[in-house]
């Protein structure tokens, strides 16, 4: 969760802009350039997922969600919601018309990475086992997204369920392309972006612009007035975690500096990675700098530190994991005990 909330606070000033409209204000981003750095709409809708998952566990329903976003969201004053992005807006809209799921999703934006930037508690919850974290985030997703947009928050979630348990970015990926369809333009992108990515890192010469330009060029879809595409987000996310080898510092800086919608790619980047590495992979500085929600985006929020949200899905994974081993015997429940254990341990750099 500390991964993700770093990556959304170091890509948001980058968010939409262009890879030379970065070198030319910036040069390189290295680390915060703003005095006091700050979660997106990214951080925020994934302390309302954590919240909604926390509370229901692999029970969560359609039901669930949808209520949760008219009490937190839509039932409401309009309030601030700065920051939230179309495909937010066009649920919120559908909702307060009195649609339900699964017409609610049915806007211009339902392929938006929105789901994706919230996909990652839903891996912490279900750490080792990504099967199930793809299907509980498409519940989640049900109620605002469709077809791409939901297969982006399956791969993400996934992903993170396998990088909580394991040290292999082949395992991550692979594991994010297994909760997917082969022929949809997520699984295409994301393998399109990983393998630039791989050649990169196999190419002796080239630099870090040239990784970055290799990677973006793989999935971009030049010209198109929209950065917020899932299909193209979770690839570059995916990439930039590939080019970095799961490294934390490297993978959410590759993100970040490849620009278009850079705070949800850096947050995806950064979930992974900080799922993979742990809470000393992220460097100390960064995760001190992060503080709780304020609510910019969304009201409720406001106070939450993904710490805290961390704990609880940490803490619902492992009753979880003890409550399958104790339906499938004492063997069975003693393994299952141990991945409930090693989610709570790495909760807190996930997300």
């Amino acid at each position: 969760m500390l991964g993700l909330a770093v990556g959304d606070a170091l890509g948001a000033p980058a968010e939409n802009m262009k890879p030379s409209q970065i070198r030319r204000r910036w040069g390189r981003i290295e680390g915060f350039v703003e005095d006091d750095p700050a979660g997106t709409d990214d951080t925020e809708y994934a302390i309302f997922s954590g919240l909604l998952l926390a509370a229901h566990g692999s029970s969560l329903t359609v039901a669930h969600v949808e209520a949760a976003w008219h009490q937190w969201i839509a039932d409401r004053d309009e309030g601030p919601f700065r920051g939230a992005g179309f495909s937010e807006r066009g649920t919120l809209e559908n909702l307060r018309r009195g649609l339900a799921a699964p017409i609610s999703a049915q806007h211009r934006h339902a392929w938006s990475d929105g789901l994706a930037m919230r996909a990652a508690p839903f891996g912490v919850f279900a750490a080792g086992r990504p099967a199930e974290a793809a299907r509980l985030v498409a519940i989640d997703g049900t109620v605002s997204h469709d077809g791409e947009g939901i297969y982006g928050g399956r791969a993400v979630a996934a992903g993170v369920a396998t990088a909580m348990v394991t040290r292999s970015t082949d395992a991550v990926i692979a594991a994010a392309l297994s909760v997917v369809p082969e022929d949809s333009w997520t699984a295409r992108s994301l393998r399109r972006a990983v393998g630039a990515a791989q050649r990169s890192r196999h190419d002796p010469g080239i630099t870090r612009l040239g990784t970055e330009r290799a990677v973006r060029s793989a999935v971009v879809v030049g010209g198109y007035p929209w950065t917020d595409l899932a299909p193209e987000a979770v690839g570059l996310a995916f990439g930039a975690f590939a080019a970095a080898d799961g490294d934390f510092r490297r993978s959410v800086l590759t993100a970040v500096n490849m620009g278009r919608d850079a705070d949800t790619t850096a947050a995806v980047a950064g979930a992974l990675s900080g799922a993979l590495g742990g809470t000393a992979a992220i460097p100390a500085a960064w995760a001190a700098a992060i503080g709780p929600a304020r609510g910019s985006c969304l009201p409720p929020m406001a106070g939450y530190h993904v710490l805290d949200i961390a704990e609880l899905l940490g803490a619902a994974g492992a009753s979880a994991g003890v409550a399958r081993g104790a339906q499938a015997g004492v063997a069975a429940g003693a393994s299952a005990g141990a991945a409930g254990v090693a989610g709570v341990a790495k909760a807190e750099a996930a997300g």
